[in-house]
């Protein structure tokens, strides 16, 4: 399989990954320049370690028990929940407007565009895909319409985007999982095996990791108090 995956889905989710990656850095820079050089080095080392990973194979030993594969999604959890509850996500949920912290997760959109190229091409299996059980499409479409007004309607729309999201994106997350060899919960010809290999494994590491730390800050900005209206 790995040849297969030299293709333009790649290129696509690569580039999304390294744009996503660039936004946050952008957002660190805003509100926290202090840490812009520390969190510079730590995107670079991250991402480059899992590309490094994934390109020595050892991601693809789904003979081993239990899998190496497991890392990668240990991986990704624990980074997009710490840097999500982190001193560095209080800063970017107190110091960034709210429609930038829901704009973000547009970039959910296109990514999901490659990945259905990418299942169209026979490299993932199509229930990872809005064609068969992935519907994560809806929150990056919704975080583009949403984030212009963010600011203006009722943070109960927000609340419910972000409940939203969260909710498909562990709905993949899981379908993801259910679909690794050890488990093959959709038939062993629909393997989710692609992760294994660079740059895919940038999907879970980068993007889920950054869409989890992403809705954390977003709960973390709607439990501050409401600004207080001005006077008149």
């Amino acid at each position: 399989m790995a040849p297969a995956l030299v293709s333009v889905p790649s290129l696509g989710i690569a580039a999304i990954a390294v744009a996503v990656a660039a936004a946050f850095l952008v957002g660190v820079r805003r509100v926290a320049p202090d840490r812009l050089r520390r969190a510079t080095v730590a995107v670079v080392v991250w991402m480059a370690a899992w590309l490094a990973l994934a390109a020595s194979g050892i991601f693809a030993r789904f003979d081993v028990r239990p899998p190496p594969f497991v890392l990668v999604f240990a991986g990704t959890l624990v980074a997009g929940v710490a840097v999500g509850r982190s001193e560095l996500g209080a800063r970017l949920a107190r110091g960034l407007p709210l429609a930038a912290l829901v704009g973000f997760h547009a970039f959910r959109l296109p990514l999901e565009l490659a990945m259905h190229r990418a299942a169209a091409a026979g490299v993932m299996p199509a229930q990872m895909s809005f064609t068969g059980w992935n519907f994560d499409i809806v929150t990056g479409a919704t975080a583009l319409l949403l984030f212009p007004i963010a600011d203006r309607v009722p943070r109960a729309v927000v609340v419910a985007w972000n409940v939203m999201g969260m909710v498909l994106l562990t709905a993949i997350v899981a379908i993801a999982a259910a679909s690794v060899p050890a488990i093959a919960a959709f038939g062993p010809d629909r393997l989710n095996t692609f992760i294994a290999y660079p740059p895919y494994v940038w999907l879970p590491t980068v993007l889920v990791a950054a869409a989890i730390a992403g809705h954390i800050i977003v709960l973390r900005r709607l439990a501050q108090p409401a600004p207080a209206p001005a006077a008149a």
